[in-house]
Order: structure tokens, then sequence, then C-alpha cells
């Protein structure tokens, strides 16, 4: 616990707004209730001050920043967030419950983003147009531009609330645009420690307003407000179809959860893969959005790969996440974790069989592996979000494409095979917005196009594919003579 109760306010235009009146919400550890610190509600007039700061910093500051400056600021942010990796990380583990080891990943992952970054406000290039290549475009010049859009509004969820959270600023402050940042209300406290980042960091002050609050009760009018050029938001289908159908014109980037599948062929490294998918599956309690959930394993190695596979989950530590032994940490809520343990119980009374875990205490819900499924079970066909994974054997690559693809959702995939035709097949084949060989779904670097299809979401983050969302093309014409 921090040695004082955090308490913390909306950051706008470099000033902290709590008090006066404004409802509070208690933030609690995942881990033992215990409450960690207090945030106050962002009110209405605090979000008309975030969005017309926004908007004018925007105009009279930030696009007119040259890209060396931009840069510099977010470089000099990833500095200062590695100086403060423990720092951040404590409260990481405090606030989410992610095992403090997972913390200082995430925070290394962070740090990264925000090089990628700055190396890319350096690199927004636009391009030449032939104009002679048409009738009638002698003595002329066409140029391409990319400018930045204006005010972007980030709302972020609670299980990377410093890494997504850099998904969206760092990108959007690269192209030069401001930021309105809404982060969970579950885990605010990384976020306020950011944003003081920036600002130590020179960030021009109401390039990055922070509102604290609840979505439901806010996101709607940070969404719909005119003033507002793009919406980028990592949370649930439910709500992230809602704000597409709020948003009207507005560009949206929505990363929306998968039930990701993977699957092994008989030609497959059973330990590479069965190691690799036991992170894949338990990482942060399963409450990844490309969590390994779905595993699908040719019958010729189905029975080596579950006992090795079972084997390695019964060796994983639950507990208390400020342990450094500790390999899974609590659900984010004991309502998440009930709801885990409900449909593990739906499950087995449909005929799933249960090989390990489906146990909770608290907020702690054990790894849990299950076999004879059937593809209508909820552990299967929706998003678990929980350590939570079924093991399901296949004979064809034919059959096993169609397992896959039988899904609403569509983020990553992984494929282990040491057949090089098989694996491009795949490739192509499976229904998701990226695929791994011979690696886990779960695995992610923040500098490749990362966004799904179906119901995974539309867009993409990973910070170059983002800057380009966030600045629109503009077209100069000059005619001489």
């Amino acid at each position: 616990m921090p040695s004082t109760p955090l308490h913390y306010g909306s950051l706008i235009n470099g000033e902290e707004r709590k008090g006066s009146g404004r409802k509070s919400l208690d933030v609690r550890s995942p881990f033992d209730g215990e409450v960690i610190g207090t945030i106050d509600l962002a009110s209405d007039e605090d979000i008309e001050l975030a969005l017309a700061t926004s908007q004018s910093v925007f105009r009279n500051t930030m696009k007119k920043m040259p890209a060396h400056r931009r840069a510099e600021i977010l470089r000099e942010t990833g500095e200062r967030l590695a100086e403060r990796t423990e720092e951040f990380a404590q409260v990481l583990a405090l606030e989410a419950g992610k095992p403090i080891r997972d913390a200082r990943g995430e925070i290394g992952r962070a740090v990264q983003v925000l090089y990628f970054a700055a190396d890319e406000a350096k690199k927004i290039e636009g391009e030449l147009v032939p104009m002679d290549s048409a009738v009638g475009g002698e003595n002329r010049i066409g140029m391409v531009r990319r400018i930045p859009i204006g005010v972007v509004v980030a709302i972020t969820p609670f299980n990377f609330p410093l890494n997504l959270a850099l998904h969206k600023l760092g990108p959007a402050f690269a192209a030069g645009n401001t930021v309105v940042l809404k982060p969970a209300e579950k885990t605010p406290f990384t976020s306020y420690m950011l944003a003081k980042l920036f600002e130590e960091a020179g960030l021009p002050k109401g390039a990055l307003n922070l509102v604290m609050g609840i979505g439901s009760d806010m996101g709607e009018k940070l969404v719909t407000d005119d003033r507002v050029s793009k919406i980028t938001f990592t949370g649930s289908p439910k709500v992230g179809k809602m704000i597409k159908n709020q948003a009207g014109l507005k560009k949206v980037t929505l990363e929306l959860g998968s039930n990701s599948p993977n699957i092994i062929f008989n030609d497959g490294d059973i330990e590479t893969a069965a190691t690799s998918l036991v992170k894949g599956a338990f990482a942060f309690a399963g409450q990844v959005c490309i969590s390994a959930q779905r595993i699908y394993v040719q019958k010729g190695v189905a029975q080596q790969f579950q006992e090795t596979f079972v084997r390695q989950v019964k060796a994983l530590k639950v507990g208390n996440p400020k342990e450094e032994t500790t390999d899974i940490g609590p659900m984010i809520t004991e309502e998440a974790a009930i709801r885990a343990e409900e449909w593990v119980a739906e499950a087995r009374d449909q005929g799933a069989v249960l090989l390990t875990g489906g146990t909770r205490s608290g907020n702690l819900f054990e790894p849990t592996v299950l076999v004879n499924v059937e593809p209508q079970m909820k552990v299967v066909c929706q998003e678990v979000f929980a350590p939570i994974v079924s093991i399901i054997p296949f004979e064809t690559e034919e059959e096993v494409i169609g397992y896959a693809n039988d899904s609403d959702f569509g983020l990553q995939a992984g494929v282990f095979t040491k057949d090089i035709n098989r694996a491009m097949r795949l490739a192509d084949e499976l229904e998701t917005g990226g695929v791994w060989i011979n690696e886990m779904s779960t695995y992610r670097q923040d500098n490749y196009p990362y966004g799904g299809v179906k119901l995974s979401g539309v867009g993409k983050e990973g910070v170059k594919y983002a800057v380009e969302d966030m600045t629109d093309i503009k077209f100069v014409g000059i005619k001489l003579g």
C-alpha cells in the first residue's frame, strides 16, 4: 500500500480539479479489497473545460509544434518513465492486481512505445503527385501532406492501463494532436502519474487533459461532442458498438476483445507450444484481449500436449500480486471471478470435463483447463476474459480452420507447425487481424499493426499505423507560370 492513500482528481490545462463538492469514488485493491485511494469524478463543467482546452491548445500550440520538438517530449517522457519503473510497477500491481513481474514488463513495453512514437514523429511524410499524368495537368505541382486531425478522445481499459494508454497518447502527440484521456475508473492512478510525467517532460499544458469518471456516466458527452475528431477505445464489444453508433462521422478505432484460437499440428514442437500457451492463457489471470482461450490439438499429439500443458499449469502460483514468485494474481473484481466460476460450472453441467482448477477464493480464480467442450458452450464461443482454457482435438487442417473461424471474434491466432506451406495456408485462411506461426496468439509487439475483424473491432493500433489514422490527408496544388 502507498504510505498515504492516493487522492487524485481530473487534470485539465495543467491544474488538478478535485474537491468543491465533486462526487468521489474509492479505488480498491483487487487482491484484498483494501482502499488504495480515491478519485474525484469529473463534473459536466470539467468535461466541457477539457474539451474546450483541448481544442484551443491544438489550434494554437500543438499543430504548430515542429516534429523534432514533439519527438523530444516523447523521448524525454520515455526516459523519465524508465527511471521510475519500480514506482509505476508497484502502483500498477496495487490497482490492477497485476503480478509485479508482469507489471514491470508492462512498464518496459510502455517505454518502448514512447520511443517508437518519438521516432514516428519525425517520419510523417507526404508525397508528390505527378499532375502531368492527366491531360491538362501540365505546369502544375501536386503535393499530399499529412496533417494532425485535432482532438482525440482516448478511453482505456483496466487490464493494461499504462501501455494501452500510451498506444493512444504516443501516436496522437507524435502527429501533433491533443487528447482527452478517460482512464478506467478501476485503474486511474497510473494514468494520473503518466499525465504528470508528460508535463514534466515539456508537453504543453492542456495538450493532455485527463478526466476521471465512470464510463457509463460520461462517455456519451465525450464521444458525441463536435470538437472531437477521433475516438480510440479499448473495451467490450457492447460498448464499442455504442460508441460507433454515437460517433457520427468521427474517426473511430475500436479494440474489442476475442476468444483467440491456437492450433497445434502433429509436427509442431509440443514442449514449446505448451510452455508458450500456459503463459498465453493465464497471463494476468486471462484478462487479456488476445489470451489463448481455444487450443486445438491434432489427435496424434493431443494426449502428449494435454499432459505437458496440465503439468505446467498445476505448477503456477496464484496469490498476492506484490510477491515476486506470484504467477497469477486476482481478477479485477469478485463479480468477474464469480462469472468465471459460473461459466465453468455451466460447461461441466453440459458435459465438459475439468482437468485442473475451477475453484475461486474471493477475486482469485485458479487456472482452469477444460476438455470435452462443445462449440456452443460459453467458455468456447464467448470471450471468457478469465484464466480458463479449453483443449479441443481435431483431425484435419480443413476441419480446424472451420473450428477456428466459427467465432464472432477475430483478433489474433497462433499456429504451431514445421510445415511452411501449411503455415502460409493457415495465415491466409484464418479470419483474424493477425496470425502468429510457432508463437502464441497472446504475443504482441508494439510496432506492428494490431487490430481485429468481426466483433474484435475496427482500425489498427501499433504506433506507425495509429499515427496514420490520427492524421488527415491534405492535397496542395500549385499552378506554375
